[in-house]
């Protein structure tokens, strides 16, 4: 069997219809999902990256990184909804790939959404970490600085001196909370978020109410002469930092795609998903773009740079200004009601984090890409409990030792990339399986999905070149693994596959648009590095170009190799894979140290 050979949809749909004491439960109404959505999306990103977003990247401009980021997601949205209703099943686009690109790129998202939710759920669990110990000092408790950073973080003491963190407890303690809570069911779960998410929705709106009467416009560089004393510059770091922090800030959209892992647990998934997923997007992203406003015009924004509160930040601000009024008095238990509702709002955004993993770990199990037990479900609760407790254990260990400003980019090349591969399977599907039944379909299509590669790609491009680095990195492992495990023991059926697809191959003509997306990239990614990066080296442009480039001869591959999708597996496919995959985990290794001993040091980066 090819490397591409497809899953017939059928086949996923059949697999998603499925009921019995090894099959996920069904509880989950369009309302839980919506709930499941702005429970995961308003979170860390609006909690805790804005400040860092607007102090190192986009200024006041923030606000248009915030839209910025809103409108690739709606184009990933619609393409998601797409999917998830037309394939219900668990999984997410690992699901949406096997249907639609074959196996081996099928693994690559699957490999690539564990980046997404465990490193997810980590970002969340640190900045968790921070409201909570900020809460606690309040009201006069004090952890020990060093249990509330990793090793790899530096404390300034009280006399000036510098220490690293031992492990950051907070974190780690509520990652296995929120473990403990999704083995004991999904509809307890979803019942909890729910609760939570009106509290932080409401404590996201009172900021709203409290800081408009305060904002100052001269923080946002409106209504003052540029460089007088106490007038902001709106794009003080180009538009180039204005995408940067679109990229930065992007990750705190992917609740919406967490939503889709759910697909196979909702009562009425073809109509459910798509309002879930599009309509926890809208929501959060109007509250987006109104709290990112009046945060950078209550607050100069270089003071939210390492601010691990940023919203209690600016409220302070406000409580400055509103000192001696009735406004003021009231003002001055806002800090606190703000750190309780990020404390929870933080808690229910890793309750959607945490549950999507182990979703997709059951759906590669499912297809023999894993070990059997990453499929178990639980007799009583009908939950995957090995595979979330796993998934636990990985996130409280990443959120004791990892710092935010690293986990959090790795999650949103992640998240990007899968939008990237999302956009490009709903260009295939339509060709491939034109009579399939779509409840709900993407407007505009091919240029829709178009514009979510483009898109996805250009935020994907404004990305740290170390960050790219370690997302090949981790692709390589990818490669190895399945090579060494998952190709021998996938459980997708030569012969029926075969059968599935004889007809198919006959009439099948391979969609331009795919080939068009790519190529669209592959030039942007050229003009962007040259005119973002004026300080551009050949390596910015190398490590980029390789990665599109590769993806290109994937979906290349995909579309005119259609008549090798077929036949059995083939031992000699697997040794030779097997030794690439090795030379290109060495090979990528070398350049990962090579870049940060020696690259870093001789560029200062």
């Amino acid at each position: 069997m090819s490397l591409f050979a497809t899953k017939p949809i059928d086949q996923i749909i059949a697999e998603a219809q499925e009921t019995g004491e090894h099959t996920l439960k069904k509880t989950l109404s369009s309302l839980d999902l919506t709930m499941l959505g702005v429970g995961a999306i308003i979170g860390t990103g609006i909690f805790v990256l804005t400040g860092q977003a607007a102090g190192k990247h986009a200024g006041p401009a923030v606000v248009v990184s915030m839209i910025l980021a809103g409108i690739v997601s709606a184009f990933a949205a619609l393409c998601y909804s797409e999917f998830a209703a037309s394939v219900p099943i668990s999984g997410s686009a690992y699901a949406y790939g096997y249907g639609t690109l074959g196996e081996f790129v099928a693994w690559i998202i699957g490999w690539d959404l564990i980046l997404e939710y465990a490193f997810g759920a980590a970002t969340v669990a640190v900045g968790w970490s921070g409201y909570v110990v900020s809460f606690f000092k309040d009201i006069g408790i004090n952890f020990p600085v060093v249990l509330t950073k990793g090793p790899w973080d530096k404390i300034t003491l009280a006399d000036g001196s510098e220490v690293s963190g031992i492990i950051n407890l907070p974190g780690l303690l509520i990652s296995v909370a929120v473990t403990l809570l999704l083995i004991k069911g999904i509809k307890e779960s979803a019942s909890f978020n729910s609760i939570i998410v009106v509290i932080k929705v409401l404590v996201v709106v009172l900021f709203i109410i409290a800081g408009i009467g305060y904002v100052n416009s001269s923080n946002l560089g409106m209504g003052c002469a540029p460089g007088t004393p106490g007038c902001a510059e709106f794009m003080p770091f180009g538009f180039s930092g204005v995408v940067t922090g679109a990229a930065v800030i992007f990750f705190a959209y992917i609740g919406f795609d967490a939503v889709s892992t759910a697909a196979q647990e909702a009562r009425n998934p073809q109509r459910d998903m798509p309002i879930g997923i599009l309509g926890s997007l809208a929501v959060c992203t109007v509250l987006y773009v109104l709290v990112a406003g009046i945060m950078v015009g209550l607050v100069d924004y270089k003071l939210l740079t390492n601010a691990a509160a940023p919203i209690a930040v600016a409220i302070d601000a406000a409580l400055q200004q509103a000192q001696g009024t009735t406004m003021g008095t009231i003002l001055k238990v806002f800090p606190t009601i703000i750190k309780v509702g990020a404390v929870l709002g933080l808690s229910s955004t890793m309750v959607v984090m945490v549950m999507g993993q182990p979703r997709v770990f059951y759906s590669m199990s499912k297809d023999g890409l894993l070990p059997t037990w990453a499929a178990k479900v639980h007799p009583k609760y009908q939950t995957p409990h090995v595979t979330t407790a796993i998934t636990g254990t990985i996130v409280a260990i990443l959120a004791g030792i990892v710092p935010i400003s690293l986990l959090g980019e790795l999650v949103s090349i992640g998240t990007l990339f899968a939008f990237v591969i999302v956009g490009t399977g709903i260009i295939i599907l339509r060709r491939t399986s034109p009579t399939m039944n779509r409840p709900f379909k993407v407007p505009f299509s091919p240029y829709i999905p178009i514009a979510t590669v483009v898109s996805a790609a250009y935020l994907m491009n404004s990305l740290p070149l170390d960050t790219w680095i370690r997302l090949i990195d981790w692709m390589s492992i990818g490669l190895l693994v399945y090579f060494a495990y998952s190709y021998s023991n996938s459980k997708l059926n030569a012969e029926t596959n075969s059968a599935n697809t004889s007809s198919a191959v006959a009439s099948y003509q391979p969609p331009v648009a795919a080939i068009i997306a790519i190529i669209a990239t592959i030039i942007l990614t050229i003009a962007q590095v040259k005119m973002d990066m004026p300080k551009a080296t050949w390596l910015d442009y190398g490590i980029r170009l390789f990665f599109w480039v590769v993806v290109g001869l994937l979906v290349a591959v995909l579309m005119y190799g259609k008549k090798a999708s077929a036949g059995r597996r083939s031992a000699q496919v697997k040794s030779i894979g097997l030794i690439i995959s090795v030379l290109n985990l060495v090979a990528w290794a070398g350049i990962t140290y090579w870049f940060f001993v020696h690259y870093t040091e001789l560029h200062g980066k």
